[in-house]
């Protein structure tokens, strides 16, 4: 191994939840903050718990909104296409 290109490696790094449970694991960063750990997730807890950080999901939201009318699916393109070819064939 090539010496001092490794980052420095920390046997006791400590991992802290939102949710105030706290992780020993080894890691190059000291010190970890994390939103969400097997205590506190949903799918270990079988409980239902929507984490919205920052207002994330009505930034999304408001910013669909202002964008306009949505975009068409392919499928709906699909079969505008096929309308139009049809309408040309009957007018032949």
């Amino acid at each position: 191994m090539k010496k001092e290109i490794h980052p420095e490696y920390f046997s006791q790094a400590i991992i802290k939840c939102a949710c105030g449970k706290e992780i020993k694991v080894g890691s190059t960063q000291k010190e970890l903050n994390v939103e969400i750990c097997d205590s506190c997730h949903p799918f270990f807890t079988g409980q239902d718990k929507v984490l919205d950080t920052a207002g994330r999901v009505e930034k999304f939201r408001a910013k669909r909104a202002a964008a306009g009318p949505a975009v068409k699916s392919k499928t709906a393109k699909k079969a505008e296409k096929k309308q139009k070819r049809d309408a040309v064939k009957k007018e032949s």
